[in-house]
């Protein structure tokens, strides 16, 4: 029987990202649990509203552009090399799909019976949790089982002036109203090299700075090279091995910032500073001491394989629990925990034998599933590795672009290790690779598939087949 407490639930989720919402519509609607959601700002999480889907909106603007550009490519008389742009017609591109995102999820709460509570919540005893709404007003809610999933934000690094020049983050570049005359992106990885192409493709001057020595340090020296010289073609400046000491100015007028680079000293101005030099997870200040529950020294919600925390009953998902950043394993991480709150069979180890794929959105796409090569390396595996170039993907000539390669890894026993590709559309590439790749079975099955000609995926094809022989 329902509880006739008003303020008890049977499930209570802090923060309405990806993995939260998901499961409470899905224990309400499946097994008529009585859900409630807490969220402070965001509703849906950061994907919807300020990370994922609008910087794909904004990255999509940015191509139209280049391509709007390269007219006569294409053969438009009289297509001027220059386009003009406005930032605010960009910005309200954006503005209203996520407009049309929030409806969606409001909607979807309405739907499926969940309590949407806006406020700040913050953890008083385990199983309860205060909020706090914007006018002041507190309300204590309880639930029998309480999921964490309050995300992660961008990190701004502590170095002397970087805060006090208000730089941007993938939330405020997103709300621009002008095109900065100089963007220097702070940051070499996913979230730095997308916006540093979009912005070049808009019309701005586009410098990263990065620390390590090469940009994305986890990726094959072969892929990073191959990425880079994109960027490059486009206008975007890149500058590895650099530390920043001091920052003067203001971004959005005038900004310097004071470093090395290559253990030189050196000088930059520009007119924005865009931080993507990493996430932070939103751990603090939400009462989990109270609850019981421990951290991981990098500041982490500590869970077990199946998700759940120190805390019994308590749950912890997506970004705040050290899922890798991305809202597809999030969504994975609902069906985790969603699985065993409907009391469903549950895999062993889900957490860490799951596959981790991503895609980077620049032009053309970075896609991966599996072992990268220096993996497999550094880890001694036997492996044979097939590469071709993105002109055997038949589809990119018609396209006008064949930049980048593909590349697999070949165990002894046929199975695929792993998988890489630098190419348009190549993220589309990964649901057949990674299908092969769960259901253990060898390259050859994918060899032999009958593939629609042209298409992206008809390449898979051409790659499998240039697997060498085990000498």
């Amino acid at each position: 029987m329902a509880s006739a407490d008003p303020n008890h639930f049977d499930v209570l989720v802090l923060g309405s990202g990806e993995a939260g919402k998901y499961i409470a519509w899905t224990l309400a609607s499946q097994a008529g649990k009585r859900c409630a959601v807490i969220e402070r700002r965001w509703l849906g999480g950061s994907c919807p509203t300020i990370a994922c889907l609008p910087s794909k909106n904004v990255v999509h603007t940015a191509n139209v552009i280049h391509e709007a550009s390269q007219g006569q490519f294409y053969g438009i008389l009289n297509s001027p090399g220059k386009v003009d742009l406005s930032m605010t017609v960009v910005r309200e591109r954006k503005r209203e799909m996520v407009t049309g995102l929030v409806d969606m999820h409001a909607d979807k709460f309405k739907e499926f019976g969940v309590e949407l509570v806006w406020g700040q919540g913050r953890f008083v005893e385990k199983k309860s949790i205060e909020v706090v709404g914007k006018d002041g007003e507190k309300r204590i809610l309880t639930g029998d089982k309480i999921v964490v999933s309050t995300g992660s934000r961008a990190r701004i690094d502590d170095i002397s002036g970087l805060k006090a020049a208000n730089p941007l983050t993938h939330i405020e570049i997103l709300e621009l109203d002008v095109l900065p005359s100089h963007l220097i992106i702070l940051g070499g990885g996913y979230i730095g090299l997308e916006f540093a192409q979009a912005m070049r493709r808009l019309g701005a001057e586009v410098t990263v700075l990065e620390r390590n020595a090469r940009l994305l340090k986890k990726e094959d020296e072969d892929i990073v090279a191959a990425l880079e010289e994109v960027l490059k073609n486009d206008g975007v400046k890149i500058l590895t091995s650099t530390t920043i000491t001091s920052v003067t100015g203001q971004s959005g007028t005038s900004v310097t910032l004071n470093g090395t680079c290559s253990n030189s000293p050196f000088t930059i101005t520009g007119s924005h500073i865009l931080c993507a030099t990493g996430r932070l997870p939103n751990t603090a200040n939400i009462g989990l001491e109270e609850a019981g529950i421990t951290l991981t020294p990098q500041g982490y919600i500590s869970t077990d394989e199946h998700l759940e925390t120190s805390s019994p009953d308590v749950y912890a998902v997506g970004d705040c629990a050290g899922s890798p950043n991305f809202t597809h394993i999030a969504y994975d991480d609902f069906r985790i925990v969603s699985s065993i709150l409907l009391r469903q069979p549950q895999p062993p180890n889900r957490k860490s034998d799951r596959q981790v794929p991503f895609t980077l959105y620049t032009t053309p796409e970075l896609a991966h599933v599996g072992l990268r090569e220096h993996e497999a390396v550094s880890k001694a595996l036997k492996y044979r590795i097939a590469k071709m170039p993105m002109a055997g993907f038949l589809k990119t000539r018609t396209l006008g672009n064949t930049a980048g390669f593909a590349k697999a890894l070949i165990a002894d026993d046929d199975t695929i290790l792993g998988f890489t590709a630098l190419g348009l559309g190549a993220g589309e590439l990964l649901p057949v690779v990674q299908l092969a790749m769960k259901k253990g079975l060898n390259y050859e099955d994918v060899r032999d598939l009958v593939i629609t000609h042209p298409t992206l995926s008809e390449g898979l094809v051409g790659l499998f087949s240039s697997v060498p022989m085990m000498g």
